[in-house]
């Protein structure tokens, strides 16, 4: 079993695409994770109090819930249209995506995991922490990082920029 993150990004289409490259034989798991009102309002200035109206957590979830729903289902779609068989998920997440995606790897018993990479450096990197990083930091299975063809593009250049110029 191959637990696959999704997130709508080119980022994860590329991790999607390399998954059916790489597995397509193998049962899939699409992950897309979710941020749960709660979870959204101890990271920001709503947890402090500093907004003076708050909407229903409620509705906000549904919403979310909804929108990964669709997310994760268009995942699947893209999956299957490549010769894979699988099945679509989402999890609320709770502490960092990370671990809600950690959590489901365990859960599904995957064998390996399969994900995009935004690929910020520097600064970027620093302040908005990279959940691919994570992941590899702390999993117990392979992990396989997709950087989107933009990304792939650019280090590309980058890498025969400076074997051209050595």
């Amino acid at each position: 079993m191959i637990l696959i993150c999704y997130d709508g990004s080119p980022d994860s289409r590329a991790a999607v695409e390399q998954a059916a490259a790489l597995f397509a034989d193998q049962p899939a798991t699409l992950l897309t994770v979710w941020e749960p009102f709660v979870e959204m309002a101890a990271r920001s200035s709503l947890g402090l109090g500093l907004v003076p109206f708050v909407p229903d957590p409620d509705q906000i979830d549904e919403a979310s819930r909804k929108a990964a729903e669709q997310t994760a289902a268009d995942g699947a779609a893209l999956a299957s249209g490549l010769g894979m068989t699988v099945e679509q998920k989402t999890s609320a997440q709770t502490g960092t995506v990370a671990r809600a995606i950690l959590a489901e790897a365990d859960a599904i018993g995957a064998t390996a995991i399969v994900m995009g990479s935004r690929g910020l450096t520097g600064v970027k990197s620093l302040l908005l922490g990279s959940v691919s990083h994570e992941v590899v930091q702390h999993a117990d299975r392979a992990v396989v990082v997709v950087p989107s063809p933009e990304v792939a593009s650019s280090r590309a250049r980058a890498v025969h920029g400076m074997v051209g110029g050595a």
